[in-house]
């Protein structure tokens, strides 16, 4: 593979420390204080609620609604969990697959937000290529523990 300054495997290091740092955003900038008072759960359960299918909007009841507080911290710790683990290349494959999964389900709950779309869609795509692209062979502690 030809590239320009870098490698290919820099690159998609390149990429994955960047998804990561787009995880720790997604996490600083909450209002930790009235995220886990369960602002951010109601939100979304208006979202949920309002949601044209209705294995969301059960799913949602049955999953989230009963445990706001909990999930509030679930979705938080998991954003800086993502964050740090992709920053520093620590369980790649997992983060990335753990961040694919996360994407997807804000993506299916948000269906409705073009904004939100393109942001979960391309953090998405972006766990899809740093997965198969292994994005841990380089600048990772994955690589330098001979990990995966």
């Amino acid at each position: 593979m030809d590239t320009i300054w870098l490698s290919g495997a820099e690159w998609l290091a390149v990429l994955r420390i960047g998804l990561g740092l787009w995880w720790l955003e997604s996490w600083r900038h909450k209002d930790k204080k009235t995220w886990f008072e369960g602002a951010g759960i109601a939100w979304a359960a208006g979202v949920a609620g309002n949601h044209r299918w209705e294995v969301v909007r059960r799913g949602f009841d049955v999953v989230v609604k009963p445990r706001p507080r909990t999930m509030a911290h679930v979705v938080a710790y998991a954003e800086l969990a993502l964050g740090l683990g992709l920053i520093l290349g620590f369980l790649t494959p997992i983060a990335l697959v753990g961040g694919l999964l996360l994407s997807v389900l804000y993506l299916v709950l948000m269906i409705h937000d073009w904004a939100e779309q393109g942001q979960n869609s391309m953090m998405a795509l972006i766990s899809v290529v740093g997965l198969f692209g292994m994005s841990w062979q380089t600048w990772s502690v994955d690589s330098a523990l001979g990990l995966f």
